[in-house]
């Protein structure tokens, strides 16, 4: 089985630690390693650093290169400009096609934190059996633990196998990022999962998916595919880049494939998608006080804050539910519930010309 990694985005939820040239994945914010290290860790038990295929942007490669010594450079696959997630995975299908004929490929997001990684790559290795076992299309769904808005849903439908502890569904929906009245309504009829954005299918499978569903991508994708290898392999692939729009894998395949199957997962999962996610996935203590660097805090009477100050020291008094985090250049103080706006803060920095900040 290949892995291919998705590290793309700027990440701008995470600023200011997180910035235009080193985005979320780059960063150590969940542990000692790079959010990126902890993904490619995590793979190594089912597949070999040479079958771990990265998908990235120029501006990107470099560190990715410096943080990953394991992974042949040559694994590192350059995209000349983000165009979401399916021309990024038909890259990454031709390449895998290429270099192993019909294998079964991962395609996993490289900015997520997964509590039970054994748990992960027994339902991951149960995916990958299903999918080498016809053309489907395999997902892993994670069971909800609330009305969450800010995540698509899978919709099960009937049960398939049973693999050990995990069962195979077929997929019945797969719906759109809902309001929170029909995500309460999702919880309460049952049978939904939180899609992971991990997908598992063999290459020439996805590849064509994409020419029934995408066939003006796919028609760019069979131009790299010419010169992949060849002197002239960068300059045909910003070209067909250049065509391609913007699209995701859900909306420009998932949602109107017929044999899609997924498999639930139970191994704490969390996306990461804020400060405040990362309270939430953090360990904490008695005070609920989430630090990076405990050494560095002095609390007295605050509650369910997060702080992340490497290099300062802070105090907090008497406060709740507060998000502080420091770096050379910059401090974010920011109420415990609101860090999804943190973004409006880039913008607002970008809309100033003030670059040196993003």
């Amino acid at each position: 089985m290949y892995a291919v990694i998705m590290a793309g985005g700027k990440g701008s939820r995470f600023w200011p630690r997180s910035r235009n040239r080193l985005p979320k994945h780059l960063l150590d914010i969940c542990s000692e390693k790079t959010v990126i290290q902890e993904t490619v860790a995590r793979m190594l038990p089912l597949t070999p650093p040479e079958k771990i295929l990265i998908v990235t942007g120029a501006a990107h490669a470099r560190e990715l290169i410096a943080q990953l010594p394991a992974i042949p450079e040559e694994n590192i696959l350059i995209e000349p400009v983000g165009r979401n997630t399916a021309p990024c995975i038909g890259l990454a299908a031709l390449v895998v096609r290429r270099r192993a004929g019909d294998e079964v490929m991962a395609v996993l997001p490289s900015d997520h934190r997964i509590g039970d990684e054994a748990a992960f790559r027994r339902v991951l290795a149960v995916a990958a059996e299903a999918a080498a076992q016809g053309r489907h299309l395999v997902t892993i769904g994670i069971r909800p633990t609330g009305p969450e808005t800010g995540f698509g849903y899978i919709e099960r439908g009937q049960s398939l196998a049973r693999r050990g502890e995990e069962e195979i569904f077929r997929v019945k929906s797969l719906r759109e990022k809902p309001d929170a009245a029909t995500a309460r309504a999702f919880i309460a009829q049952g049978g939904f999962f939180w899609n992971s954005g991990m997908f598992i299918w063999r290459a020439a499978t996805i590849l064509d998916e994409l020419a029934s569903s995408l066939p003006d991508i796919h028609a760019g994708l069979m131009e790299i595919d010419a010169a992949l290898g060849a002197p002239t392999e960068a300059e045909v692939i910003a070209a067909a880049y250049s065509r391609f729009r913007s699209i995701s894998i859900d909306y420009g395949v998932m949602e109107k494939a017929r044999d899609v199957l997924v498999i639930p997962g139970d191994f704490d999962w969390s996306d990461v998608g804020s400060w405040d996610a990362l309270w939430e996935a953090s360990e904490k203590d008695g005070a609920g006080i989430a630090a990076r660097s405990p050494g560095n805090l002095v609390n007295v009477g605050a509650r369910n804050c997060l702080v992340h100050s490497p290099g300062k020291l802070v105090a907090l008094v008497d406060v709740e539910d507060l998000i502080v985090v420091e770096t050379d250049d910059a401090l974010l103080v920011c109420r415990r519930g609101s860090s999804q706006h943190v973004r409006k803060a880039v913008e607002a920095l970008e809309a100033e010309g003030r670059n040196e900040f993003l």
